[in-house]
Order: C-alpha cells, then structure tokens, then sequence
C-alpha cells in the first residue's frame, strides 16, 4: 500500500451570515459551481488563520468564526472539511481569481444553487444547533451514517 493513500487532505470553509440570516455563496471560476468561500488549509497554517485567510482571499472580507457548525468527509477524495459559521468584521466583497460571482442566498436557495453536499454544509450552519453536524459524502451526494445532534 503506498504512503499517500492514507493521507487526508483537510480544508475549511466559512459561511457567513448576514444580519438578515442570509448565507454568502461564491461562484467558482474553476468549475462554476456554488460554495461556501474555503479552501485546502496549508500545511504549517493553523484552523483559523487558514479559514480566514481563504475567505479573505476569496471574497475580499475579514470575518470572525463564531463556532464549528460541521465537520464532513469526502470519502471519494479523502478531504476532510472543518465548517464554521462565520460573521463578517470589515471589508467589501471583490470579484477574485477563484471567485467570479456571489450570492447572500436564503436556506431555500441554498438547495438550488448548489450540489447536495455542498449544500448541506450552508444549512447546517445556518439551523446551527448544539453539537456540529458529521457527515459524509461522495462529492456530490450525501452518504449514510450522517450523525445530527439536536
């Protein structure tokens, strides 16, 4: 068995919520699909400066975590990804080199804009509860043994 195919990659993403309960999405130029603003973190980086780090190169913004909102598992890539609900502290959205568009988006449009399991990252954050939602997932679609603590 080699070395790296027991190697996770992990990333962070924010979902930013405004005053008026609404999620930022941002359009990727890549691929053109819609997503909370993230990205892999770096090696020697920890959680919080690479989640705000990517954010602020994605969108322009400065944003403070306010808590974990879930922690989900690509088992077809093996990336994990750290989900925190976010909350913007200063600055303006700016069009990037990976982001082309962005949307505030309600719980509803969520589900329109984006692949299941994407998706499911924003609405987690938004009915955040008590403990972090974990989930897993095949890129696209949401796989069983999701846990939900209410």
């Amino acid at each position: 068995m080699n070395h790296h195919s027991t190697q996770h990659s992990v990333s962070v993403a924010g979902v930013i919520i405004d005053d008026q309960g609404r999620a930022l999405l941002t359009q990727r130029r890549d691929n053109d699909h819609w997503e909370a603003p993230g990205g892999v973190l770096e090696r020697d980086e920890d959680i919080t400066t690479g989640l705000l780090r990517e954010i602020r190169e994605e969108t322009g913004l400065t944003v403070e975590p306010v808590t974990l909102t879930g922690v989900y598992k690509n088992m077809t890539r093996g990336i994990v990804a750290l989900v925190f609900r976010c909350k913007v502290i200063s600055g303006h959205l700016t069009e990037t080199d990976e982001a082309r568009a962005f949307r505030w988006v309600t719980a509803d449009e969520v589900s329109s804009l984006a692949s299941e399991a994407f998706a499911i990252r924003v609405l987690d954050a938004m009915h955040h509860h008590q403990a972090p939602a974990i989930r897993h997932h095949d890129g696209t679609h949401l796989l069983g043994s999701s846990q939900r603590n209410e």
